[in-house]
């Protein structure tokens, strides 16, 4: 039996940093978390913003205001007219939680190599009850040619219509998932089908981090044999 880690969560603190970036009290720290995943849901369950494509949302508290940060595929779907859409949404936050937000919308470069897009183009269509293997097949060949080194699509559930569940994937390229330096992005996402849902599961290798990590370095971290002199001010 293996033993299944989540990509994301594996490189957490050392290669990838949090989607929540905040310190509280230890009274204060489940609630705040709470209102995180209420915060999150909230923005992913609103039926306009599907098709524009959200990657990831990101967290940050100060004092005063909490900064809320969307990673789009299609930030003109959110922004709207002259930014009505954003300052709707932003008040609506601010009703939810009832502390002060501010909103930013960041577009996404490539969002053929976004796992977690991927997952939800899968899901789309396979609600349209296109064919599975059609899908794909075709969501494989999108993002190898938009430049991602490998890609692993798993499906669950009554695939096909069939009567019993049963598992299915393809995979392309190399996708190294114990290697920490290889970024590799994973999303998933539930298809609504009449026959019950079908889980879908993605693993991309969008290639190697570059530049200095998050890390300690070994070899500075050793203590010197000469003691360091210490200056008085």
């Amino acid at each position: 039996m293996g033993q299944k880690v989540n990509p994301v969560g594996f490189r957490t603190g050392i290669m990838l940093g949090w989607k929540s970036r905040w310190y509280a009290a230890k009274q204060e720290f489940s609630d705040l978390l709470v209102e995180d995943v209420r915060i999150r849901k909230f923005i992913k369950g609103k039926s306009q913003y599907r098709r524009a494509g959200i990657d990831r949302i990101e967290i940050e508290r100060t004092r005063d205001e909490v900064k809320v940060t969307l990673f789009v595929a299609k930030p003109g779907l959110i922004i709207g007219k002259k930014g009505q859409d954003v300052e709707v949404l932003q008040e609506e936050l601010q009703s939810l939680i009832g502390r002060r937000v501010n909103l930013k919308i960041e577009e996404i470069g490539r969002p053929e190599i976004q796992a977690q897009l991927v997952a939800e183009d899968i899901a789309e269509q396979l609600s349209k009850r296109a064919s599975f293997r059609r899908t794909m097949k075709r969501a494989i060949e999108q993002t190898l040619d938009a430049g991602a080194k490998g890609i692993k699509i798993q499906l669950a559930g009554r695939l096909g219509g069939s009567e019993m569940a049963r598992r299915e994937k393809q995979n392309a390229g190399s996708l190294p998932l114990s290697t920490l330096r290889a970024k590799i992005d994973y999303g998933f996402a539930e298809a609504a089908t009449a026959q019950g849902n079908i889980g879908v599961q993605v693993w991309i290798n969008q290639g190697m981090y570059e530049g200095n990590d998050d890390g300690a370095n070994a070899e500075a971290g050793q203590a010197s044999k000469k003691p360091k002199r210490t200056f008085k001010r």
